[in-house]
């Protein structure tokens, strides 16, 4: 395999880790809503929800973005009307990811006033993201 295979190889890899996070820390909040602030089981959804943020989930965002911008330079997407879509869906996920570390914090201040029924239909976000971006990607289009 070619170098542009192995990073394109990698990029998927990051990009699963990057949804899976994106995916699952929603229904953790989902759930952490119903315990109790100062409980076991609330520090226990913080402990969880901070690294799956930090360990897992930025960790991955950065890896994506770097070898996407790589892979899109590389092939000569910039002049390419899907990639302009699909950049412009992968900004949103970005500003996904960031909310969500934004409620991490909330959490970790035992500050939230959201209900689960508002962390359930946040996990449908990234996707419907994804399924843009893959269309995207996959048929070019335009």
């Amino acid at each position: 395999m070619d170098l542009y295979l192995w990073l394109k190889s990698l990029h998927v890899i990051a990009i699963i880790a990057w949804m899976a996070g994106l995916l699952y820390l929603p229904r953790l909040f989902v759930y952490h809503v119903d315990a109790p602030a100062g409980s076991q089981q609330s520090e226990t959804f913080k402990v969880m929800e901070r690294r799956l943020l930090k360990a897992i989930m930025t960790p991955a965002m950065l890896v994506s973005w770097g070898l996407g911008l790589w892979l899109a330079y590389d092939i000569g997407a910039f002049s390419q009307g899907w990639f302009h879509a699909k950049l412009t869906l992968v900004l949103v996920m970005s500003g996904m990811h960031g909310y969500l570390a934004g409620c991490v914090k909330v959490f970790a201040r035992d500050a939230n006033t959201r209900p689960a029924r508002f962390y359930r239909m946040l996990n449908e976000v990234p996707t419907v993201l994804m399924i843009g971006i893959v269309i995207l990607v996959i048929g070019k289009p335009f």
